[in-house]
């Protein structure tokens, strides 16, 4: 009677182990900063795949938020001084992001979703 239990355990370890580690999701971290979210060239451009999580990390003094305002999906964060704000990116297409406090000619990116 005390194999039945040991089998079993013995079982589940296996079939986890068959099964394979568990799927990571990618990461791409963006600082928003005082009047900046991207500091690579004047473009401003940061191209990622589907089903990548974008996690934009409050840096700097000054509140800010995150804004769509044009793109397949539009999202919106709450505006802060620190903490971060993420989205998993599920739609291809390109977004134009803003701050919506300081304005596209002094705080904005885009994001590619390819």
């Amino acid at each position: 009677m005390r194999r039945a239990p040991a089998l079993a355990a013995a079982a589940a370890v296996a079939c986890a182990a068959l099964a394979g580690p568990a799927s990571t999701a990618t990461l791409r971290n963006v600082k928003v900063g005082d009047n900046y979210f991207v500091r690579d060239g004047p473009a401003r451009v940061v191209t990622v795949s589907r089903n990548t999580r974008v996690k934009w990390l409050w840096r700097g003094d000054a509140p800010h938020n995150v804004t769509v305002r044009r793109g397949p999906v539009r999202f919106h964060s709450k505006t802060m001084r620190v903490g971060s704000y993420s989205k998993l990116m599920r739609r291809a297409g390109t977004y134009r992001i803003v701050c919506t406090i300081h304005g596209a000619r002094d705080q904005s990116m885009t994001l590619r979703v390819r």
